[in-house]
């Protein structure tokens, strides 16, 4: 047994130790706890586990648990609860927290559309603090809130994304990268000023280039492709080509050895037709006159058949109600007599000349659709070993030919009401629809918000109306008015009364497109469900004005705008196609002075002979040149099939506009835009 002085010196000697041992331990449970919870790395449960673990922890994993369920319910598209929890998150966050919730906010910006919301948080976001997979998601969110819109900013978060990426999400990367540049217009595409120490972005422009100089010939292309690879050997794209350009490269030209060509030769459509197969026959038998020097529009204009010339035709007005009436946006040709318009000296701008395929040695075997049923003329063609078809013109025979399945290309030469994505089939026609989008996109572009619609009342008016709000809706804007008129005798009653046109209008009702999810390099954004709302009520500041009427109603109607609105109002006042006849004087051109129409380029000075010879041939009938211009670009486009079929962001010049097709291979047309300034018709501006 110990004595008992031993033992007291040994507690004396163990006490301070204890002591220590205690106030160390005291003073760790007090100060911060490190997380073990990765919120850098992936989040690979679903939320209501993560939220599970929020309820059962107590320390500061707490809040790392929070952000990781916030992350899984965005993707799982619970936005509601999503931003329940942000607001829930606590004030005080650590570096690694502030940035990831940045992340999630802009997240939750993008799923709820709100653009400038999630560009806002991810401009607040330190890039160098982030890990891998958060520049990854970074870059994804940088790449969803440019909305698909080609821009440099979506070029660089691409190019910045691809190094991130692996199998197939590279390969995603690549594709979307070439489609963005694709998607840019010359013009914009040449104006993109870059960084001395862009050499990647330096390397996809000059593969642009190279595409557009060389993608009418494969072989071309493929020569001038491997010659860039040499030059840019690191360039993702010299490793990994896009996967339409290697498409490209490999294209064979769609065969136009036997043609189709599908028109109603008898009844209503006849002179239609009969317009559209003599464009499709001079392109073919190179019948065309070359272009010189544009010159000013009312200049190109011919002088009309002399007044005592009786055995000219006279010309057929149609009202363009009808389904088939797709194919002449205009209407109400005037009378072959009228006095053409003095000329005008005001030269206008330099305009692209029309791509026109080379005549060739095509066999065309035109087969009349007005005298047997559309099956039999589409078997009677197969059996004859038509290559490609091109036509039928009227939407029901389109439709019928589209729900065939025939195995021949089809490029149809109207549009059906529901649209259908087969790969042998492309839909190519003059309607007032696509006259409406084009009209929504350049006054989008000249900074229009607020447009109204003058329409006439009739379905005609209808179709302009939905066309143009659906467009103005995809580009982001906001409620279109519209104000409709009735015929020209009310017309004539409302300016004899003083009564004028007021610009009032009301809201165009139409159920806003469902957003569509967004999957990037694996990171998904659930859009989410948008209810079918009336649009808002006018706040009455109008700024654009639409008008599609014809020559004789424009005489009419923009005067009675001027009785309403003062001239220091600044409405834009754009017109159609509808409205630009031959036989417009010079006191009419004054009284539309400001006015912006548009119409196809062949008729906008791109190729004044050929516009010459046209209207000589159809009496000085603007709406049946322009469906001569149809025939002529029918037959470009029969001739280049595979490439507007399969080759996204492929162009053509067209005389019917600059050219182009959708996914489904709808043909958007582009048109020229033109302005009535003190008697003359100059390039609008």
């Amino acid at each position: 047994m110990l004595p008992s002085k031993m033992v007291r010196r040994k507690a004396g000697r163990l006490l301070p130790a204890l002591l220590a041992g205690l106030i160390l331990a005291a003073c760790s449970s007090q100060g911060p706890q490190t997380s073990n919870v990765n919120i850098q790395g992936p989040a690979t449960a679903r939320s209501d586990y993560y939220l599970q673990q929020v309820q059962q922890s107590d320390d500061n994993s707490k809040t790392d648990w929070q952000l990781l369920a916030i992350r899984a319910l965005l993707n799982e598209g619970k936005y509601p609860q999503a931003a329940q929890q942000m607001s829930q998150l606590p004030q005080q966050l650590s570096d690694v927290q502030q940035q990831e919730s940045l992340l999630l906010s802009a997240q939750l910006q993008t799923g709820q559309q709100n653009t400038a919301g999630a560009q806002q948080a991810l401009s607040q976001i330190k890039l160098e603090n982030l890990s891998q997979d958060q520049q990854a998601r970074f870059y994804t969110l940088q790449i969803a809130a440019a909305q698909g819109k080609p821009s440099l900013p979506l070029l660089r978060a691409y190019i910045a994304q691809e190094p991130l990426l692996r199998g197939a999400d590279h390969q995603k990367n690549i594709d979307a990268t070439w489609q963005t540049l694709t998607q840019m217009s010359p013009q914009d595409a040449g104006n993109i000023v870059i960084n001395a120490n862009e050499n990647v972005l330096q390397g996809w422009l000059d593969l642009l280039n190279v595409w557009r100089a060389n993608n009418q010939d494969a072989q071309m292309l493929k020569a001038a492709v491997k010659d860039w690879q040499t030059r840019y050997p690191y360039n993702p794209g010299a490793k990994t080509l896009p996967s339409a350009l290697n498409q490209a490269q490999n294209m064979t030209k769609a065969s136009t050895s036997t043609i189709a060509l599908l028109l109603p030769l008898n009844g209503q459509a006849q002179l239609f037709a009969n317009a559209i197969q003599k464009g499709f026959n001079d392109a073919k038998n190179g019948a065309l006159v070359s272009a010189p020097q544009p010159q000013s529009v009312a200049a190109a204009q011919p002088a009309a058949a002399p007044s005592d010339a009786g055995t000219a035709a006279q010309p057929i007005s149609y009202s363009g109600n009808s389904d088939n009436a797709v194919v002449s946006p205009s209407a109400a040709p005037v009378d072959a007599t009228t006095p053409a318009p003095a000329p005008a000296s005001q030269p206008a701008a330099a305009q692209s000349a029309p791509q026109v395929a080379p005549a060739g040695n095509a066999q065309i075997k035109v087969y009349d659709t007005s005298s047997q049923p559309i099956a039999q003329v589409m078997q009677q063609a197969q059996q004859d070993g038509a290559t490609i078809v091109v036509g039928p013109l009227l939407k029901s025979d389109v439709s019928t030919v589209v729900n065939s399945q025939t195995p021949l290309n089809i490029l149809a030469l109207n549009e059906p009401e529901q649209i259908q994505n087969h790969p042998n089939v492309c839909y190519f026609a003059l309607s007032p629809e696509d006259e409406a989008r084009d009209a929504a996109h350049h006054m989008w572009d000249q900074g229009k918000r607020s447009p109204l619609l003058l329409v006439p009342r009739s379905n005609f008016g209808d179709r302009v109306v939905n066309a143009f709000a659906q467009e103005w809706q995809s580009l982001g804007g906001g409620s279109v008015l519209q104000q409709r008129f009735g015929s020209a005798a009310e017309l004539k009653q409302g300016i004899n009364s003083g009564a004028g046109i007021s610009l009032s209008g009301t809201p165009v009702n139409i159920a806003p497109a469902q957003p569509q999810g967004i999957s990037i390099a694996g990171m998904n954004i659930p859009a989410p469900q948008v209810e079918p709302v009336a649009a808002a009520a006018s706040s009455g500041n109008v700024d654009g004005v639409y008008i599609v009427s014809t020559q004789a109603e424009l005489e009419l109607i923009k005067p009675m705008i001027a009785m309403r609105t003062s001239s220091r109002n600044n409405i834009a006042l754009y017109a159609s196609s509808r409205s630009f006849q031959a036989g417009a004087g010079p006191d009419f051109r004054l009284e539309m002075d400001g006015l912006q129409f548009s119409d196809i380029p062949l008729l906008s000075g791109a190729n004044p002979a050929l516009m010459q010879q046209a209207v000589k041939s159809f009496n000085n009938d603007y709406s049946l040149v322009r469906l001569y211009a149809m025939g002529v670009d029918a037959w470009t486009l029969a001739n280049h099939f595979n490439q507007m079929r399969q080759t996204p962001g492929y162009s053509l010049n067209g005389n019917t506009g600059t050219l182009t097709a959708t996914s489904d291979c709808v043909i958007n047309r582009k048109l020229s835009w033109n302005q009535y300034r003190q008697g003359e018709i100059v390039p609008a501006s």
